[in-house]
């Protein structure tokens, strides 16, 4: 762990406090959706996450948790209401319709499972 150091400043000694430089890959919806929440929410947790280093982690393996779990319900959530190839064919607007119902849901899951958690 790096020592702590301070600089003078009039009568006041201020920390001397540095990010350290990561690579940082581009954060999808729900990362940026975490780090809204965390920012304007739970302020604490998110300066301890930037000022360690590990804030860009974190809201990678968010957005790849999210995404993975939207992937894994929604063939569950189509199979329970019968959405099918065959309902697309014949009835595209209702398939439509069914399909934004049942991601409205699963994003609801993962929203709160993940993101405002």
């Amino acid at each position: 762990m790096n020592e702590l150091t301070y600089r003078q400043h009039g009568d006041y000694l201020i920390p001397n406090l540095t990010v350290s430089e990561q690579e940082q890959k581009p954060v999808g919806k729900y990362g940026r959706m975490r780090k809204t929440y965390l920012k304007e929410h739970r302020p604490i947790l998110w300066n301890q996450l930037l000022l360690s280093g590990k804030l860009f982690p974190h809201l990678q393996e968010i957005d790849e948790t999210a995404k993975r779990r939207m992937a894994q319900m929604l063939p569950e959530l189509k199979r329970r209401s019968g959405v099918t190839e065959t309902l697309k064919a014949q009835e595209p607007m209702t398939w439509v319709g069914m399909m934004n119902n049942l991601k409205a849901q699963a994003e609801e899951v993962v929203l709160h499972e993940l993101i405002f958690n």
